[in-house]
């Protein structure tokens, strides 16, 4: 038995912020508690929000305090913030960490049981759905708009923790490429490369299965024809690649990821690396250890990204050009060739293996691991 899990509505397309408005009106709320960073304040993207909020006469507060890999005490500080603010829903405009606080605020608020955070990894016994998020994502790669799943760091044991939650899920998702135009091409690299690990990992996932599938080929097809175009600023690709990390996103949520997430949690913890850099440069080196564990999966891959000769060359050489593929596509939109590029330590080898082997999303792996096996896969990245 399979289950999937959806928002209740998703807008798409340039302009769609414009639903919001009528969605709030609809919906009868009264107050919003807007979540997100100083810098989409600064560069004026939250700007387009509050704007349309303010001239439809909606009452809102902001609280702009999420930092990247957001932290047990940046939840808290949003959980104050929206009992002080009075509000009753939630908008979370960013990226995942923006989009990862909201759903913690808005699971705590409704059980304050969870109060401490941590109580919320794993599969949290949660009673009550969280205060209504409408979702509004700034990145085209962590499709935390369409996912149960969130990830909060452990500063103080130095860890990260993944959640899942069907009770968190936003209600509302506005995918327009028009609150995305404005990001920094590293950024559109790392999210991007992101959305294409989701993808692929959601599609050799232990708990893949038929619909998933159709998903998660789509959004390697989408993804693998538009990153490069938009990493460049064209607009139309940047269109594609929303529309691509959402439909990755709709896939994973439902069956789970593997060992590229399971290793890379660990490095944001370590060293605040940034999440779609770290699964970027392990993406290949981990698609090469599953490779003899996928059966013809690895055919239908280079199928969807478009190789050459993928459907009738022999498999063990379709595979490998599969990952020279994902090898040179992060060499043509400028990821860092190595995790020490990006400051990871090689003496910290063995603690991260321990950690990743320990993370919920290395259980969905399709070959089974162990901390030797993780420290080698480390080491080769490194």
């Amino acid at each position: 038995m399979n289950r999937m899990i959806l928002n209740e509505t998703a807008w798409f397309g340039r302009g769609s912020l414009g639903a919001l408005t009528d969605e709030v009106t609809r919906r009868g709320y009264q107050k919003a508690l807007v979540v997100t960073d100083k810098i989409l304040l600064e560069c004026g993207v939250a700007t387009r929000l509050t704007s349309c909020l303010a001239q439809a006469g909606l009452d809102f507060a902001v609280f702009d305090a999420v930092k990247p890999n957001p932290t047990i005490s940046i939840v808290q500080q949003g959980v104050a913030a929206f009992r002080q603010s009075g509000a009753d829903y939630l908008i979370a405009l960013g990226g995942g960490s923006p989009q990862d606080t909201c759903k913690a605020i808005g699971i705590i608020i409704n059980n304050p049981e969870f109060a401490d955070v941590r109580s919320l990894e794993g599969v949290a016994d949660t009673r009550k759905p969280g205060v209504p998020i409408l979702a509004i994502p700034t990145t085209a790669g962590t499709a935390a708009e369409v996912t149960i799943n969130y990830v909060i760091t452990d500063e103080e044991r130095r860890r990260k923790f993944v959640c899942v939650d069907p009770h968190a899920i936003p209600a509302v998702a506005f995918i327009d490429a028009d609150m995305m135009d404005s990001m920094p091409a590293a950024l559109k690299a790392a999210t991007g490369v992101d959305a294409l690990t989701h993808a692929i990992e959601g599609y050799l996932t232990k708990g893949a299965w038929e619909l998933t599938d159709t998903l998660h080929l789509k959004a390697i097809e989408v993804i693998s024809r538009s990153l490069r175009a938009s990493v460049k600023g064209d607009a139309a690709a940047t269109e594609d690649m929303a529309l691509g990390q959402y439909i990755a996103g709709m896939g994973f949520s439902n069956v789970g990821l593997g060992l590229v997430h399971g290793m890379a949690h660990p490095l944001g913890a370590f060293y605040n690396m940034p999440h779609g850099v770290a699964n970027a440069i392990l993406l290949p080196y981990i698609m090469r250890y599953n490779a003899t564990f996928t059966g013809e999966r690895f055919r239908q891959i280079a199928l969807a990204m478009g190789l050459e000769n993928a459907l009738n060359a022999p498999l063990e050489q379709v595979r490998e050009q599969t990952v020279q593929a994902v090898f040179a596509l992060n060499r043509d939109i400028g990821i860092p060739a190595a995790l020490s590029n990006v400051g990871m330590r090689a003496d910290d080898i063995p603690a991260l293996a321990v950690a990743a082997l320990a993370d919920v999303c290395t259980g969905g792996n399709p070959r089974e691991t162990s901390v030797d096996e993780i420290m080698a896969l480390y080491h080769q990245a490194c």
